[in-house]
């Protein structure tokens, strides 16, 4: 007589199961940071691992043009505080069409920074 098993653990579907092992080397700083947050929040080190790995968020490199255009608004940035420094020498209607010219510029490259991000 061939008897029907009804007990023990449903077996896990072919997603579920876990078949791959993962060998990372840590220094001692990041091992007992490691080991003090997964005692901390009561679980393994392994289910620590895991569940850092599913709520992580990557964030992308920034692209060379996103590069060009941070370096272009930093040169602005400078080119701010010298028309700054002016108007408090020689008075704001002076610097003003400066200002304005730069500002214009200022928004150009962050109308660019949208459009390529």
């Amino acid at each position: 007589m061939n008897a029907i098993k009804k007990g023990g653990r449903p077996a896990k579907k072919l997603g579920e199961k876990r078949r791959y092992t993962v060998s990372v080397k840590l220094d001692t700083r990041e091992y007992l940071s490691l080991k003090t947050k997964a005692n901390s929040a009561g679980i393994t080190r392994s289910e620590f691992i895991r569940q850092s790995i599913s709520r992580s968020v990557i964030r992308s490199r920034l692209t060379p043009e996103l590069n060009t255009h941070i370096r272009k608004l930093s040169g602005m940035g400078n080119n701010l505080n010298q028309i700054a420094r002016r108007a408090n020498e020689a008075g704001y209607t002076k610097a003003r069409s400066e200002y304005l010219n730069l500002a214009g510029m200022i928004d150009n490259v962050i109308e660019d920074i949208r459009n390529d991000g």
